[in-house]
């Protein structure tokens, strides 16, 4: 080869090399998801995967490279039943498995075990359901949620039902979970705090489906209003069986009731519920909207509860990737807290404790068999 031939060739190569290779397989990347996919609230786990499917879909068409390389982010699914133990179980799967970070859980008594494995490996984990306040009190750097927690919507709740609702005669019933009991705690909190009379409460469990004795007690006692700390499924044979009773009383939830499967299960028994729940009035917001088309279209279903803010929760994670620049899991962890992305659900950013900051939370009716919001409160939207 002659001379000039060979320091052309030499310096395709040397161009080459240092090019950006665009035509290579991209490296994937693994993003955990946790939440319910069998049992009583398996179509919410479902709907958060979705949620958070699509928010990995888009991505992925963009074409995303992490440190100049190519990258294809992939969820890796499990299914924790809802259940504490199984939760840790899949927790370490997961982090087996080489997840750089976790979308999940659902429910508070499932988050909070799983977060001391996620804490243990420094895996980053964002919760798009859990409220309970202690998930993020735990001292854990990796730790976030985008929806405000408990400590603040059961006592916004609680000061509501009195000053806004009027309830004079209180009575509170929670399901002993991890979230209901910790919901109802902050209620009353919020209850007593703004004067209001609270005349009883009890508890179940969040496998009972007759609460006949409980109501039966409260009915005795006059309450004009029923707060639940529980899930939508009991909710609904709840405000069946107190209409059944002849109760007068009003039942009212924060952050669990409004679901498409509330009101199919409770009917025209349902009418005038009331929940406050976290995030603001989606059903109002062009950008929730919009989801709801993508989602459709996606999953040829409409969405059920909580998946704007999964999708959300995967727009935290992968702008947190983005950032470190790098699929290493203490490099995502140090990002996250310096996160800030616009999402469905509004601006997603953290305080110390991982919490999402200035949280509103918006209070919805059932009317005519949907649920209407009526105002939102905390956040921007005092």
């Amino acid at each position: 080869m002659k001379r000039r031939n060979l320091v052309v060739a030499l310096a395709f190569g040397v161009l080459c090399a240092h090019a950006p290779s665009y035509g290579a397989e991209p490296e994937i990347v693994k993003i955990g998801f946790a939440g319910p996919l069998t049992g009583p609230v398996a179509r919410v786990g479902k709907d958060l995967e979705n949620g958070a499917q699509l928010a990995i879909d888009e991505e992925n068409a963009k074409n995303p490279t992490i440190g100049g390389k190519p990258v294809k982010f992939v969820l890796d699914v499990q299914d924790d039943q809802a259940d504490p133990r199984v939760a840790v179980q899949v927790a370490q799967k997961m982090v087996d498995d080489g997840v750089v970070g976790v979308i999940g859980h659902y429910n508070s008594g499932c988050s909070i075990p799983a977060s001391a494995v996620y804490h243990k490996a420094n895996v980053a984990m964002i919760t798009p359901g859990s409220t309970n306040p202690a998930l993020t009190h735990q001292g854990f750097a990796n730790v976030f949620r985008t929806m405000g927690h408990d400590g603040i919507g059961g006592v916004i709740a609680g000061e509501f039902a009195v000053q806004q609702l009027k309830a004079k005669r209180i009575g509170i019933i929670d399901d002993r979970t991890a979230f209901g009991q910790g919901l109802a705690d902050a209620f009353e909190k919020g209850a007593l705090g703004a004067n209001g009379n609270v005349v009883d409460r009890e508890f179940t469990n969040d496998k009972a489906v007759d609460f006949r004795a409980i109501l039966t007690t409260l009915k005795q006692k006059n309450v004009d209003m029923i707060f639940f700390g529980g899930l939508d499924e009991q909710g609904a044979m709840l405000v069946k069986q107190m209409r059944s009773l002849g109760m007068p009383a009003h039942l009212f939830g924060a952050g669990a009731l409004k679901s498409n499967a509330f009101v199919q299960i409770a009917g025209s028994a349902g009418e005038g519920t009331q929940d406050l729940e976290p995030g603001p009035a989606l059903d109002k917001l062009p950008s929730a909207q919009a989801f709801a088309k993508r989602y459709k279209a996606r999953f040829n279903q409409d969405v059920e509860l909580y998946a704007p803010f999964a999708y959300d929760a995967a727009l935290a994670m992968l702008k947190a990737i983005h950032d470190a620049d790098s699929l290493d899991r203490a490099k995502i962890v140090a990002a996250f807290p310096k996160v800030t992305v616009t999402g469905v659900t509004g601006k997603i950013a953290f305080d110390g404790n991982g919490d999402l900051i200035k949280p509103p939370y918006t209070l919805f009716e059932v009317q005519q068999g949907q649920w209407k919001s009526l105002r939102t409160v905390g956040g921007n939207g005092v």
